[in-house]
């Protein structure tokens, strides 16, 4: 029996997966709600969730649900958050959790009124295997931080209608994978960057297809970003320390790391599983909800905060 009543907004593949991890977890799910009530019903058939909504409203004001996770797209997370929040709902929701800092700013302001949690459902903040890492760069066995060079490549073949290359969907890659990259690296950082340059090459919607981010921190610690839909790279994170440097290869639900010392020496770090990343986020929040706080929500605000000025150098900030 689940000491918390979840409902899930938004029944895509995500949403999918989720309804999975919650069900390993808790063995039960309590409610799912779709803008079609013949999908929701499908879904909460498929899932054995106990209510099914056709509309996302009594979802919202379902008084069992104590957490709704948002699964939607993310130009949507501001309006679907805002009404769960204003609801008495606790809210784990998709990466990018909103599409720039006034929205997110703005419901951070209204869960710490109404003494609700919100957090951003990013892998990267609860997997085992980073909190690991953290331990192995505060320790100092590799020495201090100098560089952090991530990168992430994704094949989007282009249609200018789907979500990725949309731009009144928020379409481009920084809000779609950007977003893990800059997190991953916001982790490992002791402080915010205070300075930031960035170049992009955009698609044919004028949304950002590929571009390359150089941040740099008061303590004189950089990080470099390369970002593409349309060229293929790995999904990786170094941290280059003063005596050797951590490559974390498909980090956004990585289960183990390669550390590698001046010398040449190597040692392998292993934490957590992959197939265990949502579950990690449901634990995370409840763990938050429960008192203990795990939401990570100043990070997600920082990385917005970078974004809002990247897309403000290429002149596509997004204020609606």
């Amino acid at each position: 029996m689940s000491t918390y009543n979840w409902g899930i907004l938004g029944l895509g593949s995500i949403a999918a997966d989720f309804a999975h991890a919650i069900t390993a977890y808790h063995g039960e799910l309590y409610a799912v709600a779709s803008r079609s009530a013949e999908k929701a019903e499908a879904f909460a058939s498929e899932h054995g969730a106990t209510k099914a909504y056709g509309h996302y409203t009594p979802l919202m004001t379902d008084p069992k649900v104590d957490i709704i996770y948002v699964a939607t797209p993310h130009a949507s997370h501001h309006e679907y958050i805002r009404e769960a929040l204003q609801n008495g709902k606790h809210v784990l929701c998709e990466k990018a959790i909103t599409i720039n800092g006034d929205e997110l700013n703005e419901l951070i302001e209204l869960a710490e009124k109404n003494n609700l949690i919100l957090m951003e459902a990013m892998t990267i903040y609860h997997m085992p295997l980073y909190h690991a890492l953290r331990d192995v760069i505060t320790s100092n066995r590799l020495g201090p931080v100098k560089m952090i060079n991530v990168t992430f490549g994704s094949r989007k073949p282009f249609d200018p209608s789907n979500r990725f290359y949309n731009p009144e969907l928020a379409g481009g890659a920084l809000l779609d994978i950007g977003t893990y990259a800059l997190s991953f690296a916001r982790f490992f950082l002791s402080e915010q960057p205070t300075q930031v340059l960035t170049t992009m090459k955009a698609a044919e919607t004028n949304v950002d297809e590929q571009s390359a981010i150089v941040l740099k921190t008061s303590t004189d610690v950089i990080v470099t970003i390369s970002l593409a839909f349309r060229g293929k790279m790995p999904k990786r994170g170094i941290i280059a320390c003063e005596n050797g440097f951590i490559t974390v290869d498909d980090f956004p639900r990585a289960e183990q790391a390669t550390l590698t010392w001046h010398d040449g020496n190597t040692e392998v770090i292993k934490a957590g599983h992959s197939a265990e990343a949502l579950m990690n986020e449901i634990k995370a929040m409840e763990s938050s909800v429960s008192g203990i706080d795990q939401s990570y929500i100043s990070i997600s605000k920082d990385v917005m905060t970078l974004m809002d000025e990247v897309r403000q150098q290429w002149s596509l900030q997004r204020t609606s």
